[in-house]
């Protein structure tokens, strides 16, 4: 199975844009672990998938010499 093609590679992406996304991707997650909690997700793997971009958007930044 193809993995799903993310819109912009995070190692293109400048400081700035990976700090917002980070912001992005956790308040994503604080919802949809919030709408978990009253009421199962059609998708549950969207959780596993935003965590993932946690990480690779914390990766990224290590990478570039800034601390999140």
């Amino acid at each position: 199975m193809a993995k799903k093609k993310e819109e912009v590679s995070f190692s293109e992406l400048t400081v700035n844009e990976l700090q917002v996304k980070l912001r992005e991707s956790r308040e994503t997650l604080f919802q949809l672990k919030f709408k978990n909690s009253t009421a199962p997700l059609k998708n549950p793997r969207e959780i596993r998938a935003t965590r993932k971009n946690i990480a690779r958007a914390l990766t990224f930044l290590k990478q570039k010499g800034v601390s999140a």
